[in-house]
C-alpha cells in the first residue's frame, strides 16, 4: 500500500469522511493520506488540520464555481518523510534517471537544500508537488491554460460567499425532501437525523456542503422522471456550480456498473443527486416540487 486516498465529502452520497481517523491509520503504516477536498472546498474543511499530507481539488467545481473553467490543484503539506522508506516511494525518494539522478525527496523534501533556502528546513518541503509537476507536466501535459487560471482565481475571491449560500440552500432543500411523501430517503449530513451529522459538526460546522442524494419512491424509472421533469435545475454530471444541478447516477455516471456496485458507491437505482446552487431557495424548492408532482 502506497497511500490512503479519500474524499473529504464523498461524491455522490455526500458522506463526510473521518479524516482524522484515516490519518492515524496512515501514520501508523508510514504512508501518506491524500484527500480530495473538491466537494467540501477549503471553506468547509481544511484537511491539513486533521492530518492529511496531500490535498487535491478539481478547481472546475466550487473553487471556480461557475462551470466555465477546467483545472486542478495539488497542495502538499510538506512534512511527510518520503525517505523513511525510499523503496516504497521510488519515484520521489530514489534517483530519477530522466533528471540525471535527481532525488526529489533529498533536494525538495523538508530536510533538503530547497527547504533550507526558504527557511523551512526540518518543517516543510515540496517533494511530492515538484515531482508531480516535473514528471506529470512533462509526460502528460497537465498544464492549465492562462484563461482558465484567471477564471478560477476570480471564482476563489467569492468562495466564502457562495459556499454559505450553497449550504443554506442545500439544508433547506434536504429538509423539504425529508418530509415529502414521494421521497423514500434523504442522505445529507446537515440533517440531524443523518448518521453523518456528528462528523459534520466536527469537520465542517459551517455547513455540510451543497451535494447530497435522495431516493424516489418508485425506483429507477421514478428517479429518471424527476431528473427529466425539472425546469430550473440543469441535468448534467457536473457539480459545484452556482446553478442548481441534478443527475441520476444509476443511468449516468455509474451506468456501466452492476447493481451491487452502484449500491456500494451510494448510487442505487432510486437515487437522485443534486448539487444545490445559489438561486432563491423558494425557486429551487418549487422546481423540485413540480418535478415530483409528475410522479
Amino acid at each position: 500500500t502506497k497511500a490512503i486516498y479519500c474524499e473529504s465529502i464523498a461524491n455522490p452520497g455526500g458522506i463526510i469522511t473521518d479524516v482524522e481517523a484515516l490519518s492515524s491509520i496512515a501514520k501508523s503504516a508510514g504512508i501518506p493520506l491524500i484527500v480530495d477536498n473538491t466537494t467540501a472546498s477549503p471553506y468547509l474543511i481544511r484537511p491539513f488540520e486533521w492530518g492529511a499530507d496531500v490535498v487535491i481539488h478539481s478547481a472546475t467545481k466550487f473553487l471556480g464555481g461557475h462551470g466555465n473553467a477546467l483545472g486542478g490543484v495539488i497542495v502538499e503539506k510538506g512534512d511527510f518523510d518520503w525517505l523513511a522508506d525510499s523503496e516504497k516511494f521510488p519515484i520521489i525518494a530514489t534517483p530519477c534517471e530522466s533528471y540525471h539522478g535527481l532525488n526529489f525527496a533529498e533536494v525538495f523534501g523538508k530536510d533538503g537544500p530547497v527547504a533550507e533556502m526558504f527557511g523551512t528546513k526540518g518543517k516543510t518541503g515540496m517533494a511530492f508537488a515538484i515531482a508531480a509537476r516535473a514528471l506529470g507536466l512533462r509526460d502528460m501535459g497537465a498544464c492549465i491554460s492562462p484563461m482558465n487560471t484567471f477564471l478560477i482565481q476570480m471564482g476563489i475571491e467569492t468562495l466564502h460567499v457562495r459556499m454559505e449560500r450553497h449550504c443554506a440552500n442545500a439544508t433547506a432543500l434536504a429538509e423539504f425532501l425529508n418530509q415529502h411523501p414521494k421521497i423514500e430517503w434523504v442522505k445529507y449530513a446537515g440533517l440531524e437525523s443523518d448518521p453523518g451529522y456528528k462528523l459534520h459538526q466536527k469537520y465542517c460546522p459551517k455547513g455540510a456542503g451543497s451535494l447530497f442524494t435522495f431516493g424516489v419512491k418508485g425506483g429507477y424509472e421514478a428517479a429518471k422522471t424527476v431528473v427529466d421533469s425539472v425546469q430550473m435545475f440543469s441535468l448534467v454530471a457536473n457539480l459545484g456550480d452556482t446553478r442548481s444541478l441534478i443527475a441520476h447516477p444509476a443511468s449516468m455516471m455509474h451506468s456501466q456498473l452492476g447493481d451491487e456496485a452502484k449500491k456500494t458507491l451510494g448510487a442505487p437505482p432510486d437515487c437522485v443527486r443534486v448539487s444545490v446552487g445559489i438561486e432563491e431557495i423558494e425557486d429551487i424548492i418549487a422546481d423540485m416540487d413540480l418535478a415530483l408532482s409528475k410522479l
